[in-house]
């Protein structure tokens, strides 16, 4: 069952009627040409409201609860992927997961964010946000792909590195730090995706790579909008203002060059048809890798340092 959003209401009630009309079918009067044209109309109307969308409510579609997370992701994209936990250090997060998986046939190290899909996983896996031994552990995964010569492909979605006491008393700066500098300097192929929410140096952590992919309705930003709004209006109320000035969408980013290519969503975005999404992001992924793999240890690296450069300009 779609879950909709403030937005989506017009929608909401089309299809709403849609449903209504396809349990009164199969009585005396025909109204299969009533549904199908209603079906149109709300396709036509789905497909011109996302077209239009504000960042903000972007904002609010890369946050939907019902949107691929990195598990859907591995299910519907990946094979043969076999999890491996810990740091060496501490212990096991579990708002990052990684190991090695198979992408159409292709070996690969596979690290990224998971928020959960409901209460409980949620509270497991932090809401996504790393604590250091997370951060940690992606850097024990990217020098093992680098030992064994695999491309590395991370999936971004975390509001954040996690603030709490107990994460800074553990170095949680210097693990994100440390998170940087090892996706920089990979000697392997790395892909970066952010498929949700790309928040922050939690973010940037996992996504220092020489491709840098968004899925079309995902975000990327320094700081959560709300964030932004309480420091400069000191209200959330702002929020909206604030994700316009801040350049946080997909399309904006690859104008500053800060992202290399957008990965286009299924019609009403991926939570409608995460399966589609899942596909089509594997495509890409495939096509980056594919060009990637050609080069060597040198180039690759010089290619990375090279995009890092470049953002900003026009």
């Amino acid at each position: 069952m779609v879950s909709y959003l403030e937005f989506e209401k017009p929608v909401a009630a089309l299809e709403a009627r849609i449903a209504e009309l396809r349990v009164a079918a199969g009585g005396d009067v025909d109204i299969s040409g009533e549904i199908r044209r209603l079906e149109k109309k709300s396709a036509d109307l789905l497909a011109s409201t996302y077209a239009a969308l504000t960042p903000w409510q972007k904002t609010q579609v890369a946050r939907h609860p019902m949107r691929p997370h990195f598990k859907d992701f591995v299910e519907l994209a990946f094979t043969d992927f076999v999890p491996l936990g810990g740091d060496r250090y501490y212990g096991d997060d579990q708002a990052i997961i990684g190991g090695f998986a198979r992408l159409n046939g292709r070996r690969v190290m596979l690290i990224g964010h998971e928020k959960g899909n409901d209460t409980q996983s949620r509270i497991k896996h932090n809401f996504g946000m790393g604590k250091p031994e997370g951060y940690r552990k992606a850097i024990r995964l990217m020098e093992m792909a680098s030992r064994f010569g695999l491309p590395v492909v991370t999936l971004v979605d975390t509001s954040g590195a996690f603030p709490g006491v107990e994460a800074e008393e553990r170095g949680q700066a210097e693990a994100i730090a440390r998170s940087t500098e090892a996706c920089l300097a990979l000697g392997v192929p790395m892909v970066a995706v952010i498929v949700g929410e790309g928040g922050s140096g939690g973010a940037v952590a996992l996504a220092s790579a020489e491709r840098v992919l968004m899925l079309e309705h995902a975000v990327y930003s320094v700081i959560s909008p709300e964030g932004c709004a309480s420091i400069l209006w000191r209200t959330n109320e702002k929020a909206a203002d604030a994700a316009e000035a801040m350049k946080i969408t997909a399309q904006d980013l690859l104008g500053l060059s800060v992202i290399d290519r957008i990965v286009k969503e299924p019609a009403g975005g991926a939570h409608r048809d995460p399966a589609g999404a899942a596909l089509a992001l594997a495509k890409v992924i495939g096509e980056e890798l594919d060009v990637l793999t050609r080069l060597s240890a040198a180039q690759i690296r010089a290619m990375r340092e090279e995009r890092f450069l470049r953002i900003g300009e026009s």
